[in-house]
C-alpha cells in the first residue's frame, strides 16, 4: 500500500507542477481494495505526504487521524458507478474554472474534445462543495464521458490509473484555454457530427500499435 499512497501524493504534487492547482485546492484518489485512497482535507496539493493519504471505505468510513478530502463523495460515487475507472483527479485549473464560472461546457470546436469520451465536455450543475448534490451533478455530467467541468468550481477527470486521469486533466485545461482564446476573437467554428465521427474513427488506431 505504501507505493500506492506515494503514487497518490506524487500525483497531487504533479497537479501543482502542471499548473492545475494552487494551495490546497483540488484532490486526487485511486481505487484501492474495497474502497479508495484519497488526499487529505486542507493540505496543500504539493505538500501531501504518502503517510497522509487517507483510506476511505465505500460507506465513507476512513482510517487515520486526518480527514479525507471534503469531496470524497463524488470520488466514491464515481468508483461505484464506473467499474472501469481506477483514478480520479479534481482540480481548480484557471481556464477550466473560468469557463465553469460562466457555466459553459466545451463544444466540438477541436477534435481533441474526443479525449474526454464524447463530442463535448459538459459543465455539471452547481451544488455546494462536499455535498451529495454535487456528487449527483458530477455523475450526470460524466455520463458516457471521462471529464467534465463543474459550475463555479473546477473540473474533474477520470482514468484507468493516476497517470491517465492526470493527463486528461491537463488536456481539458489545454482545451479550455484554446476555447477561451478562440472565443475572444469570435464564435469558434464547431466541427460537424460527420467530422467528429471521422476523427473518432482515427483515434481508434492512434499511437503505437502492437
Amino acid at each position: 500500500m505504501d507505493d500506492v499512497r506515494l503514487a497518490v501524493a506524487e500525483c497531487s504534487a504533479a497537479t501543482v507542477r502542471e499548473r492545475l492547482n494552487r494551495g490546497a485546492s483540488g484532490n486526487v484518489s485511486v481505487r484501492h481494495g474495497a474502497g479508495f485512497l484519497i488526499t487529505p482535507s486542507g493540505v496543500a496539493s504539493d505538500q501531501v505526504r504518502a503517510d497522509q493519504v487517507v483510506q476511505v471505505a465505500m460507506d465513507g468510513a476512513f482510517e487515520g487521524a486526518l480527514k479525507p478530502s471534503s469531496e470524497w463523495r463524488f470520488h466514491r460515487d464515481i468508483y461505484a458507478a464506473r467499474p472501469e475507472v481506477g483514478a480520479v483527479v479534481h482540480v481548480h485549473s484557471t481556464f477550466a474554472t473560468s469557463l465553469a464560472c460562466l457555466r459553459r461546457g466545451i463544444p466540438a470546436f477541436h477534435y481533441m474534445v474526443l479525449a474526454a469520451g464524447g463530442v463535448d465536455i459538459r459543465c455539471a450543475d452547481y451544488a455546494t462543495f462536499g455535498t451529495q448534490a454535487l456528487s449527483d451533478a458530477v455523475l450526470l455530467a460524466l455520463h458516457e464521458r471521462r471529464a467534465c467541468l463543474m459550475a463555479n468550481h473546477g473540473q474533474v477527470a477520470v482514468g484507468r490509473d493516476l497517470n491517465h486521469a492526470l493527463g486528461l486533466a491537463v488536456e481539458v485545461e489545454s482545451l479550455s484555454e484554446q476555447f477561451w482564446n478562440a472565443s475572444l476573437l469570435g464564435q469558434p467554428v464547431l466541427l460537424t457530427e460527420t467530422e467528429m465521427t471521422a476523427a473518432a474513427a482515427q483515434f481508434k488506431g492512434y499511437g503505437q500499435q502492437g
